[in-house]
């Protein structure tokens, strides 16, 4: 009962992670491509992500914590161990990339306002938006390793698994 616990936890926390990631991908395009510098610095500055540092810090940590102790939960089976550490490197390695790329960033345009910004702000821009969309790639792998390390452990290849032996009277 503690591991299917665990990994429940585990994938619900990963994939609150990677929907965090996810939205930032589909904000992508009209951040990038349609928005002036103004409106760009506006909504990344003053409030639309306040919650993103916070809930979403503890999400992101608690996720690769709970990858962690799941990939020594399921040490020596095979296929679910090596598919819990893939999701477990790649949750990691998501939080390394927003450290190295996205945090600095994030310092940067605490200094900012929407009528005061450096002229090379689409530098910073790019760098923060194609980190995130990154970072939602690397998530989406991170989660699709965690929930194969479930499925490698169930039984049968069908939906629909015939009865076990003993429901159909005959016994082992």
């Amino acid at each position: 009962m503690l591991l299917r616990g665990w990994r429940f936890l585990t994938i619900m926390l990963t994939a609150l992670s990677a929907g965090l990631s996810f939205a930032h991908l589909l904000e992508l395009p009209p951040r990038v491509f349609y928005f002036d510098a103004e409106l760009w610095v506006a909504t990344t500055t003053k409030g639309l992500y306040a919650l993103f540092g916070t809930v979403g810090a503890v999400v992101e940590v608690g996720s690769i914590l709970a990858a962690v102790v799941l990939t020594l939960l399921v040490r020596g089976r095979g296929a679910p161990f090596h598919l819990s550490l893939a999701g477990t490197v790649l949750a990691a390695v998501a939080l390394v990339l927003w450290l190295i790329f996205i945090a600095p960033v994030n310092a940067e345009l605490a200094t900012w306002t929407p009528t005061s910004f450096p002229a090379d702000w689409v530098r910073y821009r790019d760098q923060w938006e194609y980190t995130h969309a990154a970072n939602a790639v690397i998530k989406f792998g991170a989660l699709s390793s965690l929930v194969l390390s479930v499925i490698a452990e169930t039984r049968g290849d069908s939906l629909v698994e015939s009865p076990p032996d003993r429901l159909r009277g005959r016994a082992g």
